[in-house]
Formats: structure tokens, sequence, C-alpha cells
């Protein structure tokens, strides 16, 4: 069955500086974007799309473009500012990107089949693409969010967002997003809400923003971010994100999601100085035999 891997990459790490995404990572000069698509298509994918931004075009083209274009169908979609619902103009001084949710929009006109979300900078193991693959292939109705023990995805070096799942059996119920972080070995989710800091053990489920979805999300996100600009706050900040998007669908029973485990480890680059330990922990599946050395050769 046809599945298409969704990459958002529009964004810039503001954190580690300039494009998180383009930050070698392999021996050969792979990026960790490369090892996303190649475990997509060993678990089954047949296209991918990345969300970019316009001016980034030709970098993307130019590197992981022109190692994957002979592997997979590769298309290329721009999340603008400009992008609005019919009679919604753009407020001054709005720089900051509208969100994961308006990203995603981007692509409705390149996909009609079931499809996986992931974020360029991200490294989410085999294991879950297979998970992913399985579900898309198998349950034409409902979404899937891939979950990670919270131990598989922290840094040493500080707080990181993660949302904290909360499931009934292996349906999704909801997703508080946080800052997380480790320290004296107890782990601490703070809600950005603002409600109260809790306690999490090191195997409670966490969302990466590693989804499964079916093409009747397009619908809703065009309906959601209509509704999005009646209620923001903050003109100048405010997002429109997937997590929320998720959370809003299971909380009115308009979709079943389901929380499947994955036991892969998260990698990313949170933190400038996380990039040696993702080098580390890269080489190390190499020289496991999970990836060839020369990643496209």
């Amino acid at each position: 069955m046809n599945k298409t891997l969704l990459i958002m990459a529009a964004g810039m790490g503001s954190r580690f500086g300039g494009l998180k995404q383009i930050e070698p990572i392999g021996p050969n000069g792979e990026f960790l974007i490369d090892y996303s698509i190649y475990d997509a298509i060993k678990a089954g994918f047949t296209k991918v799309v990345f969300i970019i931004k316009e001016e980034n075009y030709d970098v993307f083209k130019e590197t992981i473009g022109a190692r994957i274009d002979d592997k997979i169908p590769v298309e290329y979609v721009f999340q603008k500012l400009t992008d609005l619902p019919e009679g919604i103009s753009l407020p001054e001084g709005r720089e900051k990107p509208w969100g994961t949710g308006h990203a995603i929009m981007s692509a409705k006109n390149n996909i009609k089949e079931p499809f996986a979300v992931i974020n360029a900078d991200d490294f989410y193991g085999r294991d879950s693409y297979m998970i992913l693959a399985d579900h898309l292939d198998n349950n034409p109705n409902s979404w899937v969010n891939i979950g990670y023990m919270a131990t598989n995805t922290l840094s040493e070096y500080g707080p990181a967002k993660r949302g904290v799942c909360n499931q009934d059996g292996d349906n999704l119920v909801s997703i508080t997003e946080s800052s997380v972080e480790r320290k004296d070995g107890i782990i601490t989710a703070s809600p950005l809400n603002g409600d109260n800091p809790f306690t999490i053990s090191d195997d409670t489920l966490v969302s990466m923003n590693m989804f499964g979805f079916t093409p009747d999300l397009f619908e809703i996100l065009d309906r959601d971010f209509v509704k999005f600009f009646e209620i923001n706050k903050d003109p100048l900040k405010g997002e429109f994100l997937i997590p929320d998007i998720v959370a809003r669908c299971v909380e009115n029973k308009e979709k079943e999601v389901k929380l499947k485990k994955t036991t892969a480890k998260w990698l990313g680059m949170t933190y400038k100085e996380d990039k040696d330990m993702v080098i580390k922990e890269i080489k190390q599946l190499i020289d496991n035999g999970k990836y060839p050395n020369n990643l496209w050769d």
C-alpha cells in the first residue's frame, strides 16, 4: 500500500543555531534526515514530501534531495506565513511560522494516501517506522502516535519539550506538552500551560511528534485553522500545533488515535552539546550492522 513520509523541515533550530537538519552526523556526511528516510524505505514507505521554507529549497535539493531522488520519489512543499484562510490577513509584525499544524496543511495537494509525520531533525529508530507502517497498512480509519519511553528521549544538557501521554489501553487519551528533565535521578515534567509539575517514570510514554494519519486530517486542519484565529490571543507568537489538534480530536471523540510503544532510542540535538553523543550513537548502530557505513551506496 502506498504510504508517504511527510518531513517537517521548515523550522529553524533556534537553540542549536542555524539549520539543524543540515548538520552532518554520519561518517560520509549523512544527516539525521538520511537515516529517517532510509528507515522509512525499509519499512515500506513509497514517497517523501519535505515541508521547507522556499529560501532553503536549493540547499535541500542539492544535499539530501540529490542523495535520495533515485531511491524514492521526492516532493517539496513550502510553508508560507501568508498562506491563511480567506478573510484573514497577516498580523503586522508576525514573523514566526504558524506552527506544525499549518506546516502540514502545506502538503494537502501532495498527499492522498495514509502518511506519517516526523520532525526533520529527529532520529526515531527503525522500530518506530515498522510500527507506523504496520498501522497505516491495517487501520484505514484511525490515527496513531508513536510513544517513546521517557528515558530514551532525554538530553544530558537541560530540559527538553516532550508530550507526556495518557492512555486507556492502546488508545491515546491526552498529551500534556511539558518541559521534561532528569535531576538527581528523578524525571520531572513541567506542563507548558503552567499547571503544577509532576514526576514521571523512565518508561512513561512521551510523544516526539511522530504520527500516522489518514488524509481526512487535511479537512480537519482547514476547519480548525479558521477556529484558531477566533481564539488565538497572541497574534505575533501563537501557534497552530499538531499535538493540540490530535488532542482535540480525541477529546471530542472525532477520531480514534492509537498510542503504540516503541523501544527505539530517540536521538536529536536539542542543545549544541548533544551533537557528539548523536554521532557516537549513530556510529554504534553502524558498528552493530543496523546501517551500512555509506548509507546510500
